[in-house]
């Protein structure tokens, strides 16, 4: 038994367990939790967080509910209608974005009751990483300014009008072209993108809850696996190309080609499932969105704004082009992001508002969900480790629905002596899982952020997942079945 851990020691580092007990994985779990009781708290309250986000659509079902009795009751009585602080609170626990953040802190109270105060202050200060929060924040900050939108609708139209440009073209170019730029641009970068874009030439169209789904489902998985074309965007992949010396050629030539089949035989499967209702929509008069007006119906303090020109569209790729080159190093691309608010309020004429909110909320979210994953490892990687090729990536896959992608490729690094089909299969399940839920994947929250108003404010999580079961059936047998 381990005496007391100081605050520099915890978690328990994954190298200070003993060997896989011989009595299985069971008993390896078992000694884990003799070792460091701890561990069984932290893996408790991190199901409850998992539940929670299951439970926050009743909740906000359940505050509609209340405050349309207040206003009910209000108007009875003559009186002005006010928020009902009952509906107010569930409003505040159904938010997917605010859960994990919420949990974290009945965490870090847990850690204090548990260890006192200086080992949950080290572990929030000195051991939880956030980079990745605040990268997918300045990104998403950045991926939804005009400009770039201005860009990506006109490069986007030219696929689209292969199609005609109709809906159902972009529907299309937007579900196959928009993931793979996740490869290049980073996969929030690219969720951020298509889903604006879903916003302003498909939602807008009010499709059934069936296709709006359908689509959702399609576009986290294609994001999920859509960055497996390079070595340096995914999470998934860069926390593995490092130690396991993975080159942009290896990765390209074991997930790239599949990636590129997978992306578009699921599109394709999906356009012909619903290629009668995608033929309508053309039909349809767009319901305008306010959240995401036309570029050219959008204006700010000065009016109507001019049209974009190409030295802005320049610039604002440079910043994104900086903050993806230096997505390790958040006081650059954090001192970038200053530098490029700069730049937006001297041309502000060109501009609409930067768009901070949702991405905070996907940054909370994601810091969150990191606060709790630093102290799943215990539990992991030693179910990592227990498996072989083909268990290891259905494995992989199921784990990834329940945490970050990035986190169960990292918890891979450390099992030892792992064979190269090991590592295959266990990036494969990853990047496969990366849909099936909105934290499974870095960028689903900024999807969910950007699209959840379609959905009346809460995307059910049953119905994302089975709505991309089908892409995800897709992606394994390309993974797993093609030769």
């Amino acid at each position: 038994m381990a005496g007391p851990l100081t605050p520099t020691h915890f978690p328990t580092p994954l190298s200070d367990y003993p060997p896989a007990a011989a009595g299985g994985l069971l008993q390896t779990l078992t000694d884990r939790i003799s070792q460091d009781p701890f561990n069984l708290i932290a893996t408790g309250i991190f199901l409850l967080a998992i539940i929670h986000t299951f439970m926050a659509p009743r909740f906000l079902a359940l505050a509609h509910r209340i405050q349309h009795q207040a206003d009910h009751d209000a108007d009875a009585a003559g009186r002005a209608r006010q928020p009902a602080f009952a509906s107010e609170v569930l409003h505040f626990v159904g938010e997917v974005e605010v859960v994990f953040g919420l949990w974290a802190l009945v965490l870090m109270v847990a850690v204090t009751w548990n260890r006192g105060w200086d080992t949950a202050k080290h572990y929030l200060n000195d051991t939880v990483n956030y980079t990745e929060p605040l990268f997918v924040i300045v990104i998403m900050a950045l991926a939804s300014t005009r400009p770039i939108i201005v860009f990506a609708e006109r490069a986007m139209s030219k696929v689209a009008a292969l199609g005609k440009g109709t809906p159902a073209a972009w529907w299309f170019a937007t579900l196959t072209v928009g993931p793979l730029l996740g490869s290049f641009i980073t996969e929030p970068a690219a969720m951020t993108i298509c889903a604006l874009l879903l916003a302003r030439q498909f939602y807008d169209l009010e499709p059934s809850p069936r296709l709006k789904y359908a689509t959702l489902g399609l576009l986290f998985v294609n994001v999920s696996i859509g960055g497996t074309l390079t070595h340096f965007a995914a999470p998934p992949i860069l926390m593995v190309a490092r130690t396991w010396e993975w080159d942009l050629w290896y990765v390209m030539s074991h997930f790239g080609w599949r990636t590129l089949i997978a992306v578009f035989a699921s599109a394709l499967l999906y356009y012909l499932i619903f290629r009668k209702e995608l033929q309508t929509l053309s039909a349809r008069p767009a319901v305008r969105d306010a959240e995401v007006p036309d570029s050219d119906a959008a204006t700010s303090g000065f009016g109507a704004l001019l049209p974009v020109p190409a030295w802005i569209i320049l610039a604002h790729a440079a910043f994104m082009g900086w903050t993806v080159l230096n997505s390790h190093y958040p006081a650059l691309f954090l001192g970038g992001f200053l530098f490029f608010l700069g730049f937006v309020k001297a041309t502000s004429p060109y501009q609409s508002e930067v768009s901070l909110k949702s991405p905070l909320l996907v940054g909370f979210f994601l810091a969150g969900l990191v606060i709790h994953g630093g102290l799943q490892g215990w539990w992991i990687a030693p179910v990592l480790a227990s498996l072989s090729e083909t268990p290891l990536f259905f494995g992989a896959a199921i784990l990834t629905a329940f945490n970050d992608n990035a986190l169960i490729t990292y918890l891979a690094t450390l099992v030892p002596n792992m064979s190269e089909t090991a590592k295959l299969a266990v990036v494969e399940g990853a990047v496969t899982g990366g849909g099936l839920t909105v934290i499974a994947n870095a960028p689903n929250p900024a999807g969910q952020a950007l699209l959840s108003r379609f959905f009346g404010g809460a995307i059910a999580p049953l119905s994302l997942l089975a709505s991309a079961l089908l892409p995800t059936v897709v992606a394994v047998i390309c993974y797993r079945f093609i030769p």
